[in-house]
């Protein structure tokens, strides 16, 4: 299994078995808010990204809706990226943005 260069620190502490049956807490539930209610920052405030939500509603306001097109796409790319890249990205390295 590739790990994209990601080391876990506490690997050597408690090793845990890679048995291939990882599951992301928060990706589907991220990925369908992002599609569903992304017009309203929903994905951004359940991943704790609270600047970025505001931003989100912000843009769809000044927009009159077309900045939705981009919680839509994001929400696209969460469902379709592997659960352990899911996690690497926006929950442990706090990517904000696609």
């Amino acid at each position: 299994m590739e790990t994209y260069g990601y080391n876990d620190p506490n690997a050597s502490q408690n090793p845990r078995p890679s048995n291939g049956n990882y599951r992301s807490e928060k990706k589907l539930a991220a990925g369908l808010l992002g599609i569903l209610l992304g017009a309203f920052g929903a994905n951004k405030f359940f991943l704790g990204y609270t600047n970025e939500g505001i931003i989100q509603i912000v843009l769809n306001i000044v927009t009159c809706g077309v900045a939705t097109v981009v919680p839509l796409i994001e929400g696209i790319i969460y469902l379709t990226m592997s659960d352990e890249q899911f996690d690497r990205t926006y929950v442990q390295n706090k990517k904000a943005w696609f």
